[in-house]
């Protein structure tokens, strides 16, 4: 029989022990639990969730990889062609992890109406363009479809329609300069088909989406010749090692740049959520473990007696030890069960109710993402149990100190 966790469920259990000297201080002790419970799940689910969602938002205007012409010229607009007839096209074979890959060509332009104008640039897509992420973002209308003849259907961002006054279903005019600029430009009246919104500001500020052919036939190209090929992997942890590896198979002509290359900074600015979690995580467990020591202390304080009675029966010191770890064992699973109900509760109505609004022009999204994993949320109940019990053994180690005959005769 575990006598040890006999006594200390005795304790528990006990009337005295909701009502003593030291009850306000275990319940402050819970709480501190509870509180470091919730904020550690909401600083883990809210920081990976935007981590996750300003990368599909960027990667879903970029792919993963992006293989275009060496061209010093840094401009968005693609100037120099490619052909489609490579060997890692329309399949990347020889590179293991790769999802998907589609050709794209983008061409700076200007927005004409009756009074007004806007410079963006339209970005060709064809056949193989994966459109799973725009329908995510889509919010008014339907996908355009580029399978058959060219056509003037595209796809426009709520940002740009609401700054040119645009409905779903409108025609506008699109300027496109040529290459010699004494020759007039060409002019292209496009119908807007679909409506989306990334909540990526920068991004729905920038880019239409339209048949690839209208490009191709501006700039005088053939019809296997593109801007650049955007290259999709299954994980976004591999990236860098499938940059590599994806430069290795193609051709020396051409050049790969990762999506974490080309927006150096946002990606960037994105590991620094890590930090701050591990920071918050580092915080939140201190203050449990202070918390919780008071109480123990308190607990041991207040059962000076029984201790003195237990070591004249001959208990050892790691026994009563225990009895008073069981007891703190208690209290730090209370706090966590109620963490859990609170934490968990709050991030599933941010999910499915989206309570909590971001301004994107600083986050890049519209609301507070959450990411729920049971793995994280097992490791956090799991972790913060252990290195509460663990700053729990220093103090426990007082009962060493106690004097039977002094704690026996102790008021």
């Amino acid at each position: 029989m575990n006598y040890e966790y006999f006594i200390a469920k005795r304790i528990v259990a006990g009337k005295v022990y909701k009502s003593s000297v030291s009850a306000p201080i275990i319940k402050i002790g819970i709480a501190a639990i509870t509180i470091g419970i919730v904020v550690m799940m909401i600083a883990i689910a809210t920081g990976i969730g935007l981590q996750q969602k300003i990368r599909e938002k960027v990667i879903a205007f970029n792919g993963h990889v992006t293989i275009a012409n060496y061209d010093s010229n840094n401009s968005q607009e693609s100037m120099v062609p490619i052909s489609k007839k490579q060997d890692f096209y329309p399949k990347f074979t020889s590179v293991e992890g790769i999802s998907h890959i589609q050709a794209i060509a983008t061409k700076l332009g200007v927005i004409r109406t009756e009074d007004d104008f806007e410079g963006a640039i339209l970005k060709g897509v064809g056949v193989d363009y994966n459109w799973d992420y725009f329908k995510a973002f889509l919010i008014e209308g339907r996908i355009p479809d580029y399978t058959k003849k060219r056509n003037e259907d595209v796809l426009i961002s709520q940002y740009l329609a609401n700054r040119l006054g645009f409905i779903l279903g409108d025609r506008f005019q699109m300027v496109f300069a040529k290459k010699d600029l004494n020759k007039p430009p060409s002019i292209i009246t496009y119908r807007i088909v679909g409506i989306y919104n990334s909540g990526f500001r920068d991004f729905d500020a920038t880019y239409i989406i339209g048949d690839i052919r209208h490009i191709q036939r501006i700039n005088r190209w053939d019809e296997d010749q593109i801007g650049s090929f955007e290259v999709f992997i299954e994980d976004f942890d591999d990236l860098e090692q499938m940059g590599i590896e994806i430069y290795k198979n193609t051709p020396s002509d051409l050049n790969t740049q990762t999506v974490s290359d080309k927006y150096f900074s946002i990606f960037e600015w994105i590991k620094i959520f890590d930090t701050n979690i591990y920071g918050i995580i580092g915080i939140m467990i201190l203050i449990a473990g202070i918390n919780m020591i008071t109480a123990l202390l308190v607990l041991i304080l207040e059962r000076t007696q029984m201790i003195g009675i237990l070591k004249a029966l001959g208990s050892s010191n790691w026994s009563i030890r225990k009895v008073f770890i069981y007891n703190a064992s208690y209290l730090i699973i209370l706090g966590l069960i109620w963490g859990n109900l609170f934490g968990l509760g709050l991030l599933f109505t941010q999910k499915y109710f989206k309570l909590f609004p971001l301004d994107p022009s600083v986050y890049y999204v519209t609301e507070a993402p959450v990411y729920i994993n049971l793995g994280y949320i097992m490791a956090l109940n799991f972790g913060t149990m252990i290195m509460c019990l663990l700053m729990l053994l220093v103090p426990s180690y007082v009962i060493t100190k106690i004097s039977p005959v002094k704690a026996i005769r102790f008021e």
